[in-house]
């Protein structure tokens, strides 16, 4: 018989009743420490006063409106977003797999407005992952995203994460954009080196494209930067934000450049909760904390004590673990046993990291996770590895 909810997926038999800072409680009392964040979501971590304050200051006074009116907390944070990064416009979403929706129809509607139609192709990567939605699927292309959901949407050309010479022979006269992540989280914690980034955009100014970054798992300072195309020193067209910014309220964007908004006038997209009262008064709470130099100072001197003591662990567990990846506090270790069960040794020692493709576990804490939470996780995983050693 089907449980009341769809079974698609596979939980741990974990139930958190209550979260404080880098921390859950489970419902017999035991306190696990979040390396998860609900997949880079909870920036601030759980309970974030200044989070609890707007969201219950807005919540006494308006939820919800629709897009039917002006939001003047809408206008705040699309204002704060505009002023902070390379974008002249933001159309808010509910999520990661809208934003992408969105990117994919900007890009699409520049260039039929340009009067070039045929320029439909965007130029996709593997280990790639977009959402779930129909364009999110077949942007990734993978079997494992795609089986048993054809026919998939048309439009996508795939090629091998890091294959510059063959992006370059992929562009022809139909290719309207290259989505890809700065950093991918779904596909193992694999960053895009910051002299590809810069090859990218000028790829696309040299082909005359657009370059779409998806920054909804590696931005709103995950990995020390506002966003993470920052480190390369380059500017998106498009960019889909989402997770951090809502601070684990359902919260995404696009972001855009006016020329490649162009297209997107009055009556071409919509959304019914995006952009809502409530959440964008907790995305602008989220965002003066996270745009503030001194909090992404923080981040980067937390992310180097956790990366070098995550290459002390490795060197203790040969046998668990290969190596340590990733920028920021968005890291990964390559394992040598299997991830899922380094998983569940860490949920047997209170720690709760991710799983990934690439045999990988993902580790993306609160961006305020203190110093001696971080020695804490990081003996909890010692204390998980030795435990698949014995």
């Amino acid at each position: 018989m089907i449980p009341s909810v769809l079974p698609t997926y596979n939980r741990a038999p974990l139930q958190f009743v209550k979260g404080e800072g880098s921390w859950l409680i489970e419902a017999d009392g035991r306190r696990f420490l979040d390396l998860g964040a609900g997949i880079a979501v909870n920036a601030l971590g759980h309970a974030h006063p200044a989070l609890v304050q707007a969201l219950t200051d807005q919540a006494q006074t308006l939820w919800h409106v629709s897009n039917l009116y002006e939001i003047p907390q809408q206008q705040q944070l699309a204002d704060q977003l505009v002023d902070n990064s390379f974008a002249d416009t933001v159309f808010f979403t509910n999520s990661g797999t809208e934003s992408c929706e969105l990117a994919v129809k900007m890009a699409r509607k520049y260039w039929y407005d340009k009067g070039q139609p045929e320029k439909v192709e965007i130029i996709t990567f593997d280990g790639a992952f977009h959402g779930r939605s129909s364009a999110g699927i077949a942007a990734a292309g993978t079997e494992k995203m795609t089986k048993g959901f054809g026919p998939l949407l048309p439009g996508f050309v795939h090629l091998t994460f890091g294959d510059m010479d063959g992006l370059t022979d992929a562009i022809t006269d139909k290719t309207a954009a290259i989505l890809i992540e700065p950093v991918q989280g779904e596909g193992g914690i694999r960053p895009v080196p910051d002299a590809e980034m810069k090859a990218l955009r000028q790829i696309c100014d040299d082909a005359g494209i657009l370059l779409i970054l998806d920054e909804v798992q590696c931005g709103v300072g995950r990995t020390g930067k506002l966003f993470a195309h920052e480190w390369a020193g380059i500017t998106p067209d498009i960019m889909m934000v989402a997770k951090g910014i809502g601070g684990g309220f359902p919260l995404g964007a696009v972001l855009a450049t006016e020329e490649a908004a162009s297209g997107m006038t009055a009556g071409t997209h919509g959304s019914t909760y995006g952009g809502n009262p409530l959440a964008c008064a907790v995305g602008s709470a989220v965002m003066a904390q996270v745009c503030t130099p001194e909090f992404l100072q923080t981040v980067n001197a937390r992310a180097g004590q956790m990366r070098q003591a995550l290459e002390g662990l490795v060197a203790a567990h040969p046998d668990v673990f290969d190596s340590v990846r990733g920028t920021g506090l968005m890291l990964g270790i390559k394992c040598k046993a299997p991830n899922i069960d380094v998983v569940n040794a860490g949920y047997d020692n209170q720690v709760i990291p991710v799983p990934a493709a690439d045999n990988v576990i993902r580790l993306l804490p609160p961006l305020n996770i203190s110093e001696d939470e971080i020695s804490e996780a990081i003996a909890r995983l010692d204390a998980a590895a030795s435990q698949l050693e014995t």
